[in-house]
């Protein structure tokens, strides 16, 4: 048996008055999902341990069936693990974010979704001005990168900015959480203000005004974190050889520190314009090759985190049709069986523009499993599912058959 698990990332909702009080999964148009529903069998899966902000790092890593509690370092030194950014001891690495101030409020944290060229640039000229011996800069896909700290205290208080949309952003600044993290915070709170003194007048901030565009007129550090300690899934469970896809780094690093293959597929954006086909076609040769795949596509996030009900749907249906169906038939056609599961790591719902941590639905399909009662792919029909309610690593394990102990 071979398995691939497809994440459509934030895909969940929650009923929505303009849909008829449903919600954008009930909606759209999946056939191929809905077909894995009634062909296999369903479920829901709570992601988010007691205690954890149901950030897509959190969700992911139980996804992968790791114990959170135990592993869990911040969403920065697995975002480095994807760059080829060593973290040593007596470094913390942060979430970079490059975020839209306008006023006091932080009106998006994606600066209009920059693109990765002209990140770069001002990441670069924030490495020059701002770069000393105890911060570094490194660029990363669009509006994600990553800060290195010698010396940082982890121990902070962070505010995601994808929390914070059209909010006042000095409430969210950083905050220590005991007397010895306070040096960190104050640094790092200094740094973000002296970033919005340097980017306001850079010429690629000019551009995009004149173009009609959001600034990068500010970063956003946050999840800070040592680097991990993680077992490779060859160590956990019968899986001998895998490969990680994503556009973003946070989910390639995961892939690295999970002892997975990361490949690169040409186009891939991490918003609705990713290049689904190809993403659809390199699952498929890899999962060739190897025990295991880890699919993930971020489209549905970044719609929930815009509030776009409609392209939040669009999103679902090019999942379903551009990647999904393509990914079922072939390998229908195979001679060694196939697990399918899909799923989202957490809701995004369009209303909050933010994650919550409720279960989110999941459906298991190979040729010969015993299929339940569900009819179709979403959060409501799937809690009628044969799987019940899973945690944790619950999940992996009865993807890939091993018993669960209850």
């Amino acid at each position: 048996m071979k398995y691939i698990i497809v994440l459509g990332d934030g895909m969940a909702d929650e009923p929505i008055a303009q849909l008829g009080n449903k919600t954008p999964l009930q909606v759209a148009h999946t056939p191929t999902m809905d077909l894995l529903a009634k062909k296999g069998r369903s479920g829901m899966l709570d992601t988010v341990p007691e205690g954890f902000a149901p950030g897509s790092e959190i969700a992911n890593l139980s996804v992968m069936g790791y114990d959170v509690p135990k592993v869990y370092e911040g969403r920065g030194v697995l975002e480095a693990a994807s760059m080829g950014v060593d973290i040593l001891p007596g470094e913390m690495a942060m979430r970079c974010n490059l975020v839209c101030i306008e006023g006091d409020l932080l009106k998006n944290h994606s600066a209009g979704h920059i693109s990765s060229e002209e990140a770069a640039e001002l990441i670069a000229f924030l490495n020059e001005k701002l770069g000393d011996e105890t911060f570094t800069f490194f660029p990363g896909v669009s509006y994600r990168h990553l800060l290195k700290m010698k010396g940082g205290n982890k121990h902070i208080d962070c505010t995601p900015p994808h929390d914070i949309p059209e909010k006042p952003f000095r409430p969210a600044l950083i905050k220590p959480t005991d007397e010895a993290s306070k040096p960190t915070a104050e640094a790092l709170n200094r740094l973000i203000l002296a970033s919005q003194e340097i980017l306001a007048d850079h010429p690629i901030n000019k551009k995009r005004i004149a173009e009609g565009k959001d600034p990068a007129n500010s970063i956003w550090p946050w999840s800070p974190g040592y680097r991990p300690q993680m077992q490779p899934l060859s160590e956990m469970f019968p899986i001998r050889s895998g490969s990680v896809i994503s556009a973003v780094d946070l989910i390639r690093g995961i892939g690295v520190y999970a002892g997975l293959e990361v490949i690169m597929v040409e186009g891939a954006t991490g918003l609705y314009n990713t290049n689904y086909e190809g993403k659809a076609q390199a699952a498929l040769d890899e999962l060739k090759k190897k025990d295991f795949v880890y699919l993930h596509i971020e489209a549905s996030d970044e719609a929930g985190h815009e509030g776009d009900v409609p392209l939040k749907i669009k999103t679902i249906e090019y999942l379903d049709h551009r990647v999904l169906k393509t990914i079922y038939e072939e390998t229908e056609k195979w001679d060694e069986p196939v697990a399918i599961a899909v799923l989202p790591d957490h809701p995004t719902p369009c209303a909050i523009r933010t994650h919550t941590r409720a279960a989110i639905p999941f459906v298991i399909y190979h040729k010969g499993i015993e299929p339940d009662s569900v009819e179709q792919y979403d959060e409501f029909s799937a809690q009628n599912g044969g799987f019940g309610l899973l945690h944790g690593d619950e999940f992996m394990k009865t993807l890939i058959g091993i018993e669960n102990e209850k």
